[in-house]
């Protein structure tokens, strides 16, 4: 095999969770190979560097082997290598989502009480 379809590849590799929705990300425009966006249907080759937006981040990977089957996590993990640019980005995303955390903690869980309900009624009113 020298080379497979992309969205079965993506989703060999897990990057998404259903083939539908790994062609779904390619026409969207969030799978690239060298700057241009990636069609479902595109051929995947050994050695080629892809970009990849889904919602664990933006992974910057070179494939290293290919599947048209999804198997075992470690399996999917040898497919593909991710750059150290591409985890130190990762890594400081996640930093900054874990910060940014603990200003969602001012709102208020839930909706509001039939007490809460009526003052604002109330005030929305005018009364």
């Amino acid at each position: 095999m020298t080379s497979v379809r992309m969205d079965k590849w993506l989703w060999a590799a897990r990057f998404f969770k259903t083939r539908s929705l790994a062609g779904r990300a390619c026409d969207l425009g969030r799978v690239e190979v060298k700057g241009q966006a990636a069609k479902p249907a595109r051929d995947v080759r050994v050695g080629e560097m892809l970009r990849v937006r889904n919602e664990g981040g933006e992974f910057e990977v070179e494939v290293l082997g290919l599947s048209e089957v999804r198997g075992p996590a470690a399996v999917a993990q040898g497919l593909y290598r991710e750059t150290e640019a591409s985890k130190q980005a990762r890594a400081k995303a996640a930093a900054e989502r874990k910060a940014m955390g603990e200003f969602n903690v001012l709102r208020t869980p839930g909706r509001p009480s039939k007490r809460d309900r009526r003052l604002i009624h109330r005030f929305l009113e005018g009364d």
